[in-house]
């Protein structure tokens, strides 16, 4: 099986997120047939959000058994557990809330008014990973990891020329200099998101072509960060016509 990178291309927002769900749900049930059990890594920003919440408004969402299924995250924004802002808090709403997911199964980074520091707090997710991890791992297996791309490249809260994406021993990291507010953050590394067995990146808009073509180009992982992502399995851009201008034309697939 190849994970060479791929790139599926929809109308629109709205068709991307409703592609995306759909295929979502069917592997999901696949994976929860072959393997008994699934983890999941989310992702924040509009378009994760809207796959969410497509997700969410399925007819086919409850055939997955949700109760089978972990739920992790690429990052965080470092704010009171409560804030608007925090994906957490996002994708409860778009989809968490509205499914038979056990508490335990869901797995949310600490908030900043959870009384221990940043740095922490990237301990204390390390160690939760290892917990869930097959024994002598340092995370789970992971089976689909959702990430968002900015305009800049970067992926999770790993920015380019900045510490985060040259991590290569630690799982998670406190970012403290997000050139994005809020500037304190925490995020998986690297390997931890390069363990995956699918990697499904999701963007749309014009801003982002430009980031998504240098990647697949070659671009090295400190000027464009999602350069240096990919997956065991797979590696999946899901985009829209417009992030989609500067692909080149041998790696668009209409399926995979």
């Amino acid at each position: 099986m190849t994970n060479e990178r791929r790139v599926l291309v929809h109308s629109d927002k709205l068709a991307l997120a409703g592609s995306v769900a759909a295929r979502f749900i069917t592997k999901t049930v696949d994976i929860l047939d072959d393997l008994g059990e699934a983890h999941v890594v989310l992702t924040g920003g509009s378009v994760g959000i809207a796959v969410l919440e497509a997700i969410n408004a399925s007819s086919a969402r409850d055939s997955v058994d949700w109760s089978k299924v972990s739920f992790w995250w690429g990052d965080e924004r470092w704010l009171p557990r409560n804030d608007s802002e925090r994906n957490e808090l996002q994708a409860r709403a778009a989809l968490l809330d509205h499914i038979a997911v056990p508490a335990e199964n869901v797995h949310p980074f600490a908030a900043s008014d959870d009384g221990i520091t940043l740095e922490d707090a990237a301990l204390a997710y390390a160690a939760e990973l290892v917990e869930a991890a097959p024994s002598g791992a340092a995370f789970p297996r992971f089976d689909i990891t959702f990430l968002g791309v900015g305009a800049d490249g970067h992926i999770a809260s790993l920015f380019p020329h900045l510490s985060g994406i040259r991590e290569t021993e630690l799982s998670v990291v406190a970012v403290t200099n997000s050139p994005k507010p809020p500037p304190e953050r925490l995020s998986l590394t690297r390997p931890a998101l390069n363990s995956s067995d699918r990697v499904w990146l999701v963007l749309a808009g014009a801003d982002k072509a430009s980031a998504l073509g240098l990647a697949l180009a070659g671009a090295s992982r400190d000027e464009v960060p999602v350069a240096g992502i990919k997956g065991r399995r797979r590696t999946v851009f899901f985009v829209d016509g417009a992030a989609a201008a500067e692909v080149p034309s041998n790696l668009i697939a209409p399926s995979y």
